[in-house]
């Protein structure tokens, strides 16, 4: 059972940046596939960017490639997305997901789930 809890979400004008924190309960941390999804109002989530247990694979949905950055650090129990450039259609509540299997963009795949921070970007 892997518990995660979601922070750094916020107000910001467009252009600007912000950064998301995922801590997670599990001291195998290390052992999980990890990812960033987002949900706007009334559509369905959407994958955002994931990384590899090691670090060895990242991935990014097209409309965040070149803005936004995830990382992780096992030995801190974090993951990270650093989200610059931010524009008002980046709008929607981030939640982060642990996979115990491999790196993928398929929601379906991830186990556990934060309660999700919300992400609000003014024009």
């Amino acid at each position: 059972q892997v518990q995660l809890a979601e922070s750094g979400g916020g107000l910001v004008q467009a252009g600007g940046s912000l950064r998301l924190s995922c801590a997670a309960s599990a001291r195998t941390f290390g052992t999980y596939a990890m990812a960033w999804f987002r949900q706007f109002s009334g559509k369905e989530r959407e994958f955002v960017a994931a990384i590899s247990r090691m670090d060895l694979t990242r991935l990014y949905a097209d409309s965040v490639k070149g803005r936004f950055t995830i990382s992780r650090d096992n030995a801190k129990n974090t993951m990270y997305l650093q989200m610059n450039s931010l524009k008002p259609e980046d709008t929607g509540v981030y939640s982060c997901a642990a996979n115990g299997g491999s790196v993928t963009r398929d929601s379906g795949e991830y186990d556990y789930w934060g309660q999700g921070t919300q992400v609000t970007v003014s024009s």
